[in-house]
């Protein structure tokens, strides 16, 4: 709609995960760092903790850009706190029969596709999204799933994505043996206010700008109302830009944001952040 008024080649602030578009503050750098650590050195556990829409889910599509072939991932994301046996997503997520299956068939079938796979010399990395949804039957179950070894090699390697509830979740008493396999984690925190500035720039720049487009006024404004957060920025900037569009604006200045958020209090169905 607007992307040809502006100059851009594309949207640059979807809230659909693209790792294209990742913008790799410090925290992001670092909890890519972990996460990377965790893979190379065949950690057990690695967990990466963050607000919702902080960009967890864009930096492990960017970590499964940066993986070969001999990594076999399988990601879970329908976790919620009734799933009786996270085995069974567990085996779907890598593609093996678990149907009909008692739970002791299910755990050795499921170690024979781990042992199969290290002896063709290819690691096993599980994605579990959204992890703060799980019990701690789940997990203990997890745990019990990374004792499954060949001499000093883990068998497989589990990375847990989710939400600040997560950590309040792994420090509970009864998963002090959990924690203990933990070898990599990290905390993303939201954005500061000189960094929401360069993410709305790397963004711009990403989509095919170069030039200025939001005011120093506005960017400061959209730091305050989005309180940091990528995809709460993503969507007050893209509204703007409708905005813009339709004032037939060249640039996007503080007073324009305000008139989006005043807009978003007195007409939106959400409320709007400020």
């Amino acid at each position: 709609m607007y992307e040809s008024y502006y100059g851009l080649r594309e949207k640059p602030f979807s809230i659909q995960p693209d790792p294209e578009f990742l913008f790799m503050s410090k925290r992001h750098r670092l909890a890519f760092t972990m996460l990377e650590y965790g893979i190379q050195n065949r950690v057990g556990f690695s967990v990466i903790c963050g607000e919702i829409g902080c960009g967890k889910t864009t930096l492990v599509r960017k970590l499964l850009d940066a993986l070969d072939d001999s990594v076999n991932v399988g990601l879970v994301y329908n976790t919620h706190a009734d799933i009786a046996d996270l085995l069974e997503w567990i085996m779907l997520a890598f593609g093996q029969p678990y149907a009909g299956m008692t739970q002791v068939e299910r755990y050795d079938r499921f170690q024979q596709f781990l042992l199969a796979e290290y002896a063709a010399r290819r690691r096993v990395v599980l994605i579990v999204d959204e992890a703060q949804n799980l019990h701690t039957g789940a997990l203990e179950s997890l745990r019990m799933l990374s004792n499954i070894n060949a001499d000093k090699d883990q068998l497989l390697q589990v990375i847990l994505v989710g939400q600040p509830q997560l950590r309040d979740l792994l420090n509970r008493p009864e998963l002090h043996q959990f924690t203990q396999r933990v070898g990599a984690d990290f905390f993303i925190p939201p954005l500061g206010a000189r960094e929401v500035h360069q993410y709305v720039e790397h963004r711009l720049k990403v989509a095919g700008r170069d030039q200025e487009l939001f005011q120093e006024d506005a960017l400061g404004r959209i730091a305050a109302a989005s309180r940091g957060v990528p995809r709460s920025i993503n969507i007050l900037c893209d509204t703007a830009l409708v905005y813009g569009f339709s004032a037939e604006a060249q640039r996007i200045d503080a007073a324009l944001v305000e008139e989006v958020l005043q807009d978003r209090r007195e007409y939106g169905i959400l409320q709007a952040q400020d």
